[in-house]
């Protein structure tokens, strides 16, 4: 199963081969760093717990409204024309206090389906389609049926769910490119994290770039090194990036 939306950093092009890695026995499913859950859609046979965690609130907001309002959502988004002018009234609008989360949802919807690289910034001209998706809610929203949606930071969210039978998937902002996020996150987010996902008693599986600088800090844990197609263009001239999956078990 597909995402309903792009994000960035998200991991459509990789979710298969770090599906390759998950353990067979999973009792509570965790994502860290939620973005567009391509990895958690693809796993379309769950079971347990599952929690679904950003802490971007307009992100969090969509995901709430798609599970529990997917029909009302459909009706906000059933007439939207896509153009630059619709682009740039959800941008003006999207945190206007006088919206319901519904109304947010969609302009926000809106904003990253219609934009250069979902960073929500820049209408990226294109012919976007929005019906498909739209359509299809109700399915996304039966599938997050029993997915629990938070809104924590990683440190306070990491232990409240850990348990020795469960999956941590975290795919933070790669280091040295935090600024093509939407999320302001430091260095010192980068060694909280290495910290938080030491302490586990569970299972983790953390995506990152390739770089010396994340080995290591994840010398001592199984680094499994992977590449994919460039799709960050304006970052960089070459067709291959690296990256890694990093797992302690």
């Amino acid at each position: 199963m597909n995402s309903f939306m792009k994000w960035v950093g998200g991991k459509y092009l990789l979710r298969k081969r770090i599906l390759e890695e998950f353990p067979q026995e999973i009792s509570s499913y965790v994502e860290v760093f939620g973005g567009a859950a391509w990895v958690m859609f693809a796993r379309q046979e769950y079971h347990g717990m599952e929690v679904y965690n950003d802490i971007n609130h307009d992100l969090v907001n969509l995901f709430r409204c798609v599970k529990y309002h997917a029909g009302e959502l459909q009706k906000e988004l059933q007439w939207c024309l896509i153009s630059r002018e619709e682009f740039l009234k959800a941008k003006d609008e999207v945190h206007s206090p006088d919206l319901t989360d519904i109304q947010r949802a969609a302009r926000f919807f809106v904003l990253v389906r219609c934009s250069f690289g979902a960073k929500m910034d820049t209408f990226n001209g294109k012919r976007v389609s929005l019906g498909n998706v739209v359509k299809d809610m109700e399915i996304f929203s039966e599938r997050l049926r029993a997915t629990v949606i938070e809104q924590l930071d990683f440190e306070k969210l990491i232990p409240l769910y850990d348990t020795t039978e469960t999956l941590f998937y975290a795919d933070p902002p790669y280091y040295d490119a935090e600024r093509y996020y939407t999320t302001e996150f430091q260095q010192a987010d980068h060694l909280r994290l290495r910290e938080s996902l030491g302490k586990v008693e569970g299972k983790f599986i953390l995506t990152y770039n390739d770089c010396p600088y994340i080995r290591q800090l994840y010398e001592n844990y199984h680094i499994i090194p992977l590449e994919r197609q460039n799709n960050m263009t304006s970052c960089s001239t070459k067709k291959c990036y690296q990256e890694i999956i990093i797992k302690n078990f």
